[in-house]
């Protein structure tokens, strides 16, 4: 959909899949496109429905961990649009890690043991449980790559006050041990994810999008452990296979690199492994909904009313 202009928009944001309004420095309008990035790259053609699914799976998460911490969800006005609470939020991102896999599993095989201030037990292989689930925190660049960071370093360069980011690791393990569990009912194991947390005066407050396929990597249960034992790749839902043909088109996101051409076969594999996540996370079929902006506009415009009184 095109920029909108909302009364009392105070500033506006396009991320890499999301349109952010700001409205009278109190809430946060939050737009899901069907853009789709890897490598912190946009890449050129965006996904059917994709911004509903992330913006559904996000509502439905964030709802299923209230009890926790609270969080900025106000209302979803439109399938792909979330209304909360403008927060000031923390430069790092909680990264939470059951599995060895993704960069952990590239760290661990280039020889390191050691993951943002983390020891990692000897002799894991590609997948294996952790011991128990570890933090990587990663800073929140404005621009270009997120990078690792220890919780020492955070402390000590007052990125985050001691007594928060203590805080933080717990709701980050409490959100992590919620998001297992709420998989594990539906066969998939929840690998790893990502939380980001803001504050609203001095309470702490969970933001953004949580347990979706862009912040998160499932495993299917079934067969796991078998998998494991034979060393084969395990069956995942997740954004990561799009990582992968990136790869293998010898895209990833470097200089003088390429984005390999998508082809409309391709997007419709996206599509519906987007859609697959959906159904088997939430349980529920997925009903694709597209409003014109015109629908959309008054939606928000009626949700903001309605919130400001």
């Amino acid at each position: 959909m095109n920029s909108l202009s909302l009364p009392g928009q105070t500033n506006f944001y396009k991320g890499k899949v999301r349109d952010v309004y700001t409205i009278n420095d109190q809430f946060l309008v939050m737009v899901a496109s069907d853009r789709i990035s890897a490598f912190d790259v946009i890449l050129p053609r965006p996904i059917p429905n994709k911004g509903q699914v992330l913006n559904q799976v996000a509502a439905y998460m964030l709802n299923a961990t209230k009890d926790i911490c609270k969080n900025w969800l106000l209302t979803t006005p439109a399938p792909n649009v979330s209304i909360g609470l403008k927060c000031v939020p923390f430069k790092v991102e909680m990264v939470v890690r059951g599995n060895l896999t993704g960069h952990a599993w590239r760290t661990y095989s280039s020889g390191e043991r050691i993951l943002c201030g983390v020891q990692l037990p000897e002799g894991l292989k590609e997948n294996d449980y952790f011991p128990e689930p570890i933090i990587t925190p990663s800073t929140k660049a404005a621009e270009g790559h997120d990078e690792d960071i220890s919780k020492g370093e955070i402390i000590a360069r007052n990125i985050v006050s001691k007594d928060d980011y203590e805080q933080l690791e717990k709701y980050t393990l409490q959100l992590f041990a919620r998001g297992k569990e709420l998989a594990a009912k539906r066969g998939l194991i929840l690998v790893d994810t990502k939380y980001e947390f803001g504050k609203l005066g001095n309470e702490i407050i969970l933001i953004d999008e949580i347990h979706t396929p862009d912040s998160s990597r499932y495993f299917y249960a079934d067969g796991f452990e078998e998998r494991q034992q034979k060393g084969e790749k395990q069956k995942q839902l997740s954004k990561e296979f799009v990582r992968e043909w990136l790869i293998e088109n010898d895209f990833m996101g470097k200089e003088g690199q390429q984005v390999p051409e998508m082809s409309n076969e391709w997007i419709a594999i996206i599509r519906n492994r987007y859609i697959e996540l959906y159904e088997k996370l939430i349980g529920e079929k997925f009903v694709p909904q597209t409003l014109t902006d015109e629908e959309t506009k008054e939606r928000i415009l009626s949700s903001l009313q309605k919130i400001s009184h």
